[in-house]
């Protein structure tokens, strides 16, 4: 399974890199997503997947009794989309903003603070 996973891995983060080369800031977005879902999988396929008990120790004892799921990951990932999803939220308003304000969603004609260069 954790070779189905990496392959997976491998081809968000292509389709990210290839969505992030764009000139367009929306696909520059939705390839930002792309990366964090690719590096989300990542991480949780690090915990190694197996059908294991949850971590609870039970009473009297130092440690769990039988083989459990590694938690770590999974806490991260959980916070990794939370986090994530705030990141777009923001991302995709600052970006109607552009749009609304500057009328193009194009990273070259977005030029407001730079001198418009002269013809040659």
């Amino acid at each position: 399974m954790e070779i189905v996973l990496s392959v997976l891995v491998g081809v968000l983060f292509a389709t990210a890199i290839y969505l992030m080369l764009a000139r367009n800031l929306l696909r520059f977005l939705f390839g930002l997503i792309l990366m964090s879902n690719g590096a989300n999988l990542a991480i949780f396929a690090s915990g190694r997947l197996t059908p294991g008990a949850p971590p609870l120790v039970p009473e009297g004892a130092d440690e769990p009794l039988s083989l459990v799921a590694n938690a770590l990951p999974q806490a991260l990932v959980l916070t990794a989309i939370v986090i994530g999803f705030g990141l777009f939220a923001f991302a995709l308003v600052l970006t109607l903003r552009a749009y609304w304000t500057l009328g193009t969603l194009d990273t070259d004609a977005m030029r407001v603070a730079e001198p418009k260069e002269e013809a040659k």
